[in-house]
């Protein structure tokens, strides 16, 4: 199994690489994140570890420019930025995996194997209903190729009823997916947001199912 480590300091780039190596693996390094980046696109890797702060291009835009390119070789990012929003930005924005630093070593092999075992499976880049298209990885929206301003909230509503066409969604259901779960957030919240999407998208592509939910017109 060849794996890509892409990590700018030097020191944790050999750790890891005669670390994996001892394991069995054959790893090459990149110290920067174009270097990474065209590693990536053209060496026929299994998995890759990618580091988050990176010189010339962040590990974020290498994974979105991978996964642009349509490339699902899984990624294992590391980060010493451990909020829970630096790794959902990571997870959003194409990687499969994220681990903050400092880390086990055992824990960070295991991780690795997980992915390698669930190899990189052929995934849409562009989610198409009819003339709106929706890019996770680009975070952009287009209807009849004109380009949707959305805010983060209106994106997230609108990428899990796309993901649902014709299906009729409960507001219980989008609270449960779309809004974090600690927080208290009433239910006319949902309703204002349609409110604020239908006004972006068309008014005709967004359904109330009275007593029921909401459908995202096929």
């Amino acid at each position: 199994m060849r794996v890509l480590v892409v990590e700018d300091e030097a020191r944790l780039a050999a750790a890891l690489q005669r670390g994996l190596t001892a394991e069995g693996f054959v790893v090459d390094t990149a110290g920067t994140g174009p270097t990474g980046l065209d590693a990536a696109r053209h060496g026929g890797y299994d998995a890759m570890i990618l580091d988050v702060m990176l010189p010339g291009l962040s590990g974020y835009e290498v994974v979105r420019r991978l996964r642009a390119d349509e490339c699902w070789l899984p990624v294992l990012m590391l980060s010493a930025k451990d909020g829970e929003y630096d790794q959902a930005d990571g997870l959003d924005c194409g990687a499969d995996d994220y681990l903050t630093k400092p880390f086990s070593y055992v824990v960070l092999l295991a991780r690795l194997r997980a992915l390698l075992r669930r190899g990189a499976p052929e995934r849409p880049t562009v989610l198409t209903v009819g003339d709106l298209r929706l890019d996770p990885a680009r975070r952009r929206v287009t209807r009849a190729d004109a380009e949707v301003v959305l805010t983060a909230r209106e994106f997230a509503l609108l990428e899990y009823l796309i993901r649902r066409p014709g299906e009729v969604i409960s507001k219980t259901e989008l609270l449960d997916h779309v809004w974090d779960a600690s927080l208290r957030t009433a239910p006319n919240a949902v309703e204002v947001y349609v409110g604020y999407l239908r006004r972006k998208i068309g008014r005709d592509r967004l359904e109330t199912v009275r007593g029921a939910g909401y459908r995202l017109i096929p």
